[in-house]
């Protein structure tokens, strides 16, 4: 295996799609027809809507399919520039174009802000005749889903003014901080050398064999963030606090409300979800404390979680990577894995890790007249074939459903963590068929198992720091440094127990986080995700191939229904508590599997 092929050399994305080039005339072409197309649409719509007998349902449909059309040509110049950004932050081009666009795309969204506005604004009765028409059919989720933002929403001079601040507030904000973390270079010495690597690079070096390697990289993702802490700290309490302020604002109660609203579940399904999870953290006490033995150490520190077990075969070519994905789709679906090889084939993903490119990974939905784009760092590791699984999921589900229009093509991001994390099942169910070792069994256990912990345990253990977090800022003020890595290590403890000892580094390791900057309160649909599909995979293998269809119709359905609603055609009622049981019981499986496994081979 070449370098090049362990670290995906020359895997970029090709934006043709969306435009040649920064110059591409077609930007500002679409950005200039789509404001031309808003003031039309404001000059025929304005004041048609909130009307005593309510708009007539034919007339409602016309309008919002001209919506659409207006939201989709405007969001296109944006959504190039937010992904050319993301591939290389520094040069400053790329950030003007983020810029321009987000300042023409607001621009056009408050010359069409009335028409929603007027909506919410309609009494119930005219309101569900419209939903419950025949004309608006391909709507009618969307136009009920507006509804329950009325007691949220401001005046139409108001909420233009908080749109068009938001440029210099928290998007500048959440700007600043993907520049910074993505420029910033990370001093590890090791073997005697001093090298800088950037954020990819040194997290990844957190999963090496060689304790002094894992350790040295902590030391220095921790002193890269701490000389940095001053901005990053500033960064987060401006955020935080303007969260309250919009929560203030638009009457949410609760810092998480409003996240709720828009992920469709109710507070008390989040609390059933994250009460099980906590109440079942002493399976993870218990798998690290057999990793320790494992790896033969007197105590397992932060540095040490992601270790592997076994020496052999911790290195994957991409090239043997797509191969892998694509055949554990194809066992499935033969229909996802052919979806999934366009993002190979015709260059929808970027892998290569390179500096000043954002750290992380992602799928771009971009919009029903294009295609979705993937962005991965990818070193080889065996935690990155199961990423690139898991945004290839991502990008298999919104591919599926771009025919429910750029409106409704997205789903709630509990929803939207389905697809992914059942592309990494289908990955480690591949491979754990495939293996007869069993020392490469057990290894292969261990990282599910390590995989399953974070998106589970761990992302709730980060919400509930969220929780703390918001909580603190609200009412202390403006927090320092060293009393947000006390609410870290306060969240942190809950799930690691004296299984894992948290060293005084850790405190800092909040700061490189972007679901913290960008979208509040994410990472329990990390959670919901994965137990759901835990609990979905079981009866793929109860009912074999007749799951197949049903699967994919409720990926192809999008955000055209509720996320309850689609569930509950497959059987599924997230809103029992005792459904959480369900997926947190295979987790308790494999745990006790690697238990047996591993006494088996002593």
């Amino acid at each position: 295996m070449s370098a090049d092929d362990l670290h995906a050399t020359g895997v970029t994305w090709d934006l043709g799609d969306l435009y040649r080039s920064p110059d591409d005339p077609a930007l500002r072409a679409d950005l200039d027809r789509a404001s031309q197309r808003a003031a039309a649409f404001a000059e025929k719509y304005r004041g048609t809507v909130n009307v005593p007998a309510g708009p007539d349902p034919q007339w409602m449909a016309t309008a919002m399919a001209e919506l659409e059309a207006i939201a989709e040509q405007a969001a296109r110049a944006g959504i190039y520039a937010g992904l050319r950004h993301a591939a290389d932050v520094r040069p400053p081009a790329h950030g003007a174009l983020v810029a321009m666009t987000q300042e023409r795309g607001t621009a056009i969204s408050n010359q069409v802000l009335f028409f929603e506005l007027e909506w919410l604004a309609l009494a119930d009765e005219p309101a569900r005749r419209v939903i419950e028409s025949d004309a608006c059919a391909r709507y009618r989720h969307y136009l009920a889903s507006l509804r329950r933002y009325r007691p949220h929403t401001l005046t139409e001079v108001e909420e233009k003014l908080l749109e068009e601040k938001a440029n210099t507030g928290g998007r500048a904000f959440s700007r600043l901080f993907d520049e910074l973390l993505s420029s910033l270079q990370f001093d590890v010495e090791l073997d005697g050398q001093r090298q800088s690597l950037n954020e990819s690079a040194v997290l990844a070096l957190l999963y090496d064999s060689r304790r002094e390697a894992r350790h040295a990289a902590a030391r220095g993702l921790t002193a890269g963030l701490q000389a940095n802490s001053l901005v990053i700290t500033f960064i987060f309490n401006t955020l935080v606090q303007d969260h309250a302020v919009n929560d203030r604002l638009r009457a949410f109660g609760d810092p998480m409300q409003s996240r709720h609203l828009a992920n469709e579940i109710d507070t008390a399904t989040v609390d059933a979800l994250m009460t099980a999870a906590e109440a079942g953290s002493a399976v993870v006490h218990d798998y690290y404390e057999l990793k320790r033995r494992l790896l033969g150490l007197d105590v397992l520190y932060d540095y040490d979680r992601y270790a592997p077990i076994s020496l052999e075969g911790n290195a994957t070519g991409w090239h043997a990577c797509r191969d892998l994905v694509l055949e554990a789709y194809r066992d499935f679906s033969p229909r996802m894995s052919e979806i999934a090889a366009e993002f190979f084939t015709r260059r929808w993903i970027d892998a290569e890790p390179r500096d000043g490119k954002r750290g992380g990974a992602f799928s771009a939905s971009t919009m029903p007249s294009v295609h979705p784009y993937v962005l991965v760092n990818y070193t080889g590791r065996a935690r990155d074939v199961m990423t690139v699984a898991h945004e290839l999921g991502h990008g298999v589900h919104q591919y599926l459903s771009r025919d429910r229009g750029f409106f409704q093509q997205s789903t709630a991001l509990t929803m939207a963590e389905t697809a992914s994390v059942f592309g990494e099942m289908l990955v480690f169910d591949r491979l754990r068929r495939q293996e007869r070792d069993p020392k490469a069994r057990l290894a292969l256990l261990c990282g599910k198992i390590e995989d399953t912990f974070a998106t589970v345990f761990r992302q709730i253990a980060l919400t509930r720091f969220e929780q703390h977090l918001h909580a603190a800022r609200r009412s202390e003020g403006e927090l320092a440094a060293p009393r947000i890595g006390e609410l870290w290590l306060q969240a942190n403890v809950a799930v690691y127990g004296d299984a894992v000892q948290l060293t005084d580094d850790y405190r800092w390791w909040w700061a490189y986080i972007p679901h913290f900057v960008h979208s509040p309160f994410y990472c329990y649909a990390y959670g919901f995700g994965e137990l759901l599909v835990l609990a979905l995979y079981a009866r793929y293998q109860r009912e074999g191939r007749a799951f197949v269809p049903k699967y994919l119709d409720l990926l192809a359905a999008g955000g055209a229904e509720a996320p309850a609603t689609l569930l509950q055609r497959i059987g599924v009622d997230v809103s029992q508590p005792e459904f959480w049981q369900l997926g947190l019981t295979p987790i308790r499986a494999m745990v006790d599997e690697a238990q047996t496994l591993a006494a088996s081979l002593t």
